[in-house]
């Protein structure tokens, strides 16, 4: 796939091919860390991979069968980063809370004359 953009590796080198498959979809899902995104990725990868015995004759899923496992792998480590982001189809959670103190922090401002960091002047 990406790797076939540069030079195979020849005898002696290593196949940077090994890396991508871990680490293409880890990085992904840091860029997409949402699990309802991430489930429904999961769920798609899942039914291919599930049910690729019968979707193997279908000449137009072919290049969609080859990356099955991909994108089932990019789901979920969607699903996982999205639950450390607390978002779910781009809507915020707060399942795990938060360690800011946004409270203390507007004291602070308030007592020093400064506004609330939260304003946004438009």
């Amino acid at each position: 796939m990406s790797v076939d953009m540069y030079k195979y590796a020849t005898y002696g080198e290593i196949n940077p091919a090994i890396f991508q498959v871990v680490t293409f979809p880890f990085l992904f899902s840091i860029m997409y860390g949402d699990y309802g995104h991430g489930a429904v990725f999961f769920l798609i990868g899942l039914i291919l991979v599930l049910f690729e015995s019968c979707l193997k004759n279908n000449a137009t899923l072919k290049p969609i069968l080859q990356v099955r496992y991909f994108i089932m792998m990019m789901g979920f480590f969607a699903c996982y980063n999205g639950l450390i982001y607390n978002e779910f189809f781009a809507v915020p959670n707060n399942w795990f809370g938060t360690c800011f103190d946004t409270e203390l922090f507007d004291k602070e401002n308030e007592a020093a004359g400064k506004e609330s960091a939260r304003r946004f002047d438009i």
